[in-house]
């Protein structure tokens, strides 16, 4: 397996809460201390509002030129601003069923059932959505962090041996 040279990372934290004020941007702190911790450098780290739209063009801007990980925390389950997985599949050039599958396997019997999140490429960047709990966050990311360096690298052009 080659592996890229420098792990470069992108956190977006989507929720409503955080943009007014009235929730702690947790599960954004807790994703990049996990990144960190595995050798990732966060180049950029954003809160948005929920919705499609903001979560699509975030995406979309974040990926322009990039070559490697964007992680979202927040929106990914059944309640009516949770549009996450929308706005990522507006943003998706493809699609990378497996990851979301091992993602949402972290919790079988639990909450994970209900993750509607999404994985793919843009371009060159590599997109993973993660639940907005701060447990959830670590846990769905911890399901794929061995294979994204591995990813990152193919998606930027690298070949595999």
């Amino acid at each position: 397996m080659t592996e890229i040279s420098r792990k470069l990372a992108k956190v977006v934290t989507v929720s409503d809460g955080v943009i007014h004020g009235t929730r702690e941007d947790k599960s954004g702190d807790a994703l990049s201390a996990r990144l960190e911790a595995d050798g990732w450098e966060i180049v950029d780290r954003r809160q948005i509002e929920d919705g499609v739209e903001s979560v699509r063009d975030t995406l979309i801007a974040l990926a322009d030129g990039f070559n490697g990980l964007i992680v979202t925390t927040g929106g990914t389950g059944f309640g009516p601003r949770d549009l996450t997985p929308e706005g990522t599949s507006a943003a998706l050039e493809r699609e990378a069923d497996g990851m979301a599958e091992a993602m949402r396997l972290t919790n079988p019997n639990g909450l994970g059932r209900l993750s509607r999140a999404r994985a793919g490429t843009r371009g060159q960047a590599v997109i993973i959505n993660t639940p907005g709990s701060t447990k959830g966050t670590v846990e769905t990311l911890e399901a794929v962090l061995d294979v994204l360096p591995h990813a990152v690298d193919l998606v930027g052009g690298g070949r595999p041996h």
